[in-house]
C-alpha cells in the first residue's frame, strides 16, 4: 500500500478545496456579511493539503490504492467542506452540518434545514456549490484542474466514475477531465444566461443552475423552485436536469460531429423511453388535480426530471399525488439517469444489462445449447462486467435493507423510512410521506442521520470505494 502518493494526491485535492471556497468567500464579502467561517477554513485546509501534496513518494498506485484514496478523499472533504457550516454557528450540532455538505457534495439535496432563507447567503452558496463541485466527481476535478496528481490517474477516475464501465473520451486521462468539464461548464453558463432572461435573479440563477447542472436539488427558497412561480424558469430547469442525466460522452459525440453515433445509444432510448412512459402514466392520473392540462403537463414533466435525474426539486407536493404515481416517483428512484452523468440512482445502463441478462436466461431455459452474448450498442458485454452488475445490484438492495431497519428505529412510518434510505443511497433528494417534498431530514435521530450520510456517500461513489476503505486487509503491506 503506497500510503505517501495516497496522502499526496488527498493533499492536491484539499487544495483544490481550498480554492474552491475562495468563491463563497467572495460572495460573503460582496454581501456583507461575517467572512470568518471561510477564511478559517481556507486557512486550515490550505495548510494541510499543501503539507500533504509536498510528501515524496513512488509512482505505484494500483487498484486497491485507487478504490481506498476515492473514499478517503471523499471522507475528507466533507469533513472539511462542513467546516464553514459549523464556523457559521447557524446549524445545531457538527452531524447536521457534515449531512448537509455530504448531500451536497454527493448532490443527493437531502437537507436538515428548516429554514434555509434565513441563512447567510454565502453560506447558501457554498451549500450550492458543493454539489456542483461534486457533480462531476471531486477528483475529476481535481485532474481537469490541477492535472499532476501522480500514480495512475485512470485507476482513480475508473474507481469514482459511475457506471458499470469506465471510459476515456481521450487516450490522456486529465485531457478527458478537462473537456468534461468544459462541456460542464458551458452547460452550467448557459442555465444561468436562461435563467436571468426568464426573469429570475442572478444570486437565485447562479445557486439554482449550480443545483440543476450536478442533478444536486439544493434551492435558496423553502418551497424551493416553486416559490418564483416562474413557469418559463420551470420548463427550463426541467430540460437542464434531462440533459445532465444523459452520459457526458454523447454531448462529446455530438461536438465532435458523431449525432448519428450518439443517438444509437441503447442506454439513451432506454432513459427516453422511461421518461416518456412515466410522464404518460403520471399526467394521466393526476390530471384530475388540476385546473389546467397546461400546468398538470408542467408539475408532471418537472416531478418526472427531478426524480429520474435524481435533482431532488420540486414544483407540487407528490406525496400528495395518487399512489400509482407515487408508485411510478419510487421506481424512477431506483432507476436514476445514465451512466456517466450527474445523475444517481442505479443507472439505465445496469437496469438495461439486468434486463438483457434475465432474457437471456429465460432463452436458455428453452435453448440450454445456445450461446448468447450480452450486448450493449452493439459490443458484446464480457461476463465479469455483467457479473459486476449483479453484485452491485445485491450488494445496493442489501446496504438500502440495512439502512432502512437502522433509519425505522426511529419509529417512523414504513414510507418515511424506506424512502428516506432510498432517496439517500440513490441521491434523490425528498422522498415519500414525511421526508416528502414539503417535510426535511431535520427530525432524524443523530443515529439515523449518521447511516443516511453513510447511504449518501455509499450511493455516489457506488458501493465499491466505500466498502473497500472499510475493509481490514486493504491496509495491509502486502
Amino acid at each position: 500500500m503506497n500510503y505517501k502518493l495516497m496522502l499526496r494526491t488527498l493533499g492536491r485535492t484539499l487544495q483544490v478545496e481550498a480554492l474552491c471556497l475562495l468563491l463563497p468567500l467572495l460572495v460573503a464579502l460582496v454581501y456583507r456579511e461575517d467572512p470568518r467561517p471561510f477564511l478559517l477554513t481556507i486557512v486550515l485546509v490550505a495548510v494541510l493539503g499543501t503539507l500533504l501534496a509536498h510528501l515524496h513518494s513512488r509512482p505505484d498506485f494500483y487498484s486497491r490504492e485507487g478504490y481506498a484514496v476515492v473514499g478517503l478523499i471523499w471522507l475528507a472533504f466533507s469533513l472539511f467542506g462542513a467546516l464553514p457550516f459549523w464556523f457559521s454557528g447557524e446549524f445545531h450540532g457538527f452531524l447536521d452540518c457534515l449531512f448537509e455538505i455530504v448531500s451536497g457534495f454527493t448532490t443527493t439535496g437531502a437537507s436538515i434545514l428548516t429554514d434555509i432563507e434565513s441563512l447567510p447567503r454565502g453560506i447558501l452558496f457554498w451549500r450550492s456549490f458543493s454539489s456542483w463541485i461534486g457533480g462531476m466527481g471531486v477528483l475529476i476535478f481535481t485532474l481537469a484542474f490541477l492535472p499532476k496528481v501522480g500514480g495512475r490517474t485512470q485507476v482513480l477516475v475508473q474507481a469514482e466514475s459511475p457506471g458499470p464501465v469506465s471510459s476515456k473520451l481521450v487516450p490522456k486521462t486529465a485531457q478527458s477531465s478537462q473537456i468534461l468539464y468544459m462541456i460542464y461548464i458551458v452547460l452550467t453558463l448557459l442555465e444561468i444566461l436562461c435563467l436571468c432572461l426568464a426573469g429570475m435573479p442572478l444570486y437565485d440563477a447562479s445557486v439554482t443552475t449550480f443545483a440543476t447542472v450536478c442533478t444536486g436539488g439544493f434551492s435558496v427558497m423553502n418551497a424551493s423552485i416553486a416559490a418564483y412561480g416562474l413557469p418559463a424558469c420551470e420548463i427550463i430547469i426541467t430540460v437542464f436536469m434531462l440533459l445532465c442525466s444523459l452520459n457526458f460522452a454523447v454531448f462529446f459525440l455530438v461536438i465532435t460531429g458523431r449525432a448519428r453515433q450518439a443517438l444509437r445509444s441503447d442506454e439513451l432510448r432506454f432513459f427516453l423511453l422511461a421518461v416518456a412512459l412515466a410522464i404518460v402514466v403520471i399526467f394521466f392520473d393526476v390530471r384530475p388535480l388540476y385546473d389546467t392540462l397546461s400546468h398538470a403537463l408542467r408539475d408532471t414533466c418537472f416531478q418526472v426530471a427531478t426524480i429520474i435525474s435524481t435533482a431532488g426539486f420540486s414544483t407540487a407536493d407528490f406525496a400528495q399525488w395518487p399512489t400509482l404515481s407515487q408508485t411510478v416517483l419510487v421506481l424512477l428512484m431506483f432507476l436514476g439517469g445514465c451512466a456517466g452523468s450527474t445523475a444517481g440512482g442505479l443507472k439505465c445502463s445496469r437496469v438495461l444489462l439486468m434486463f438483457r441478462c434475465g432474457r437471456r436466461s429465460v432463452r436458455r431455459l428453452s435453448h440450454p445449447r445456445e450461446v448468447k452474448v450480452v450486448k450493449l450498442d452493439g459490443k458484446a458485454v464480457d461476463e465479469s462486467t455483467v457479473n459486476t452488475v449483479f453484485v452491485f445490484f445485491s450488494l445496493y438492495c442489501l446496504l438500502l435493507a440495512a439502512a432502512t431497519i437502522l433509519v425505522s428505529l426511529d419509529g417512523s412510518s414504513l414510507t418515511t423510512s424506506f424512502t428516506a434510505a432510498l432517496a439517500c443511497i440513490s441521491n434523490v433528494g425528498p422522498g415519500l410521506d414525511a421526508v416528502g417534498p414539503t417535510g426535511n431530514f431535520a427530525f432524524f435521530s443523530p443515529l439515523s442521520k449518521l447511516v443516511l450520510t453513510l447511504a449518501m456517500l455509499i450511493g455516489r461513489l457506488e458501493i465499491f470505494p466505500v466498502l473497500v476503505l472499510l475493509l481490514p486487509s486493504t491496509w495491509k503491506r502486502s
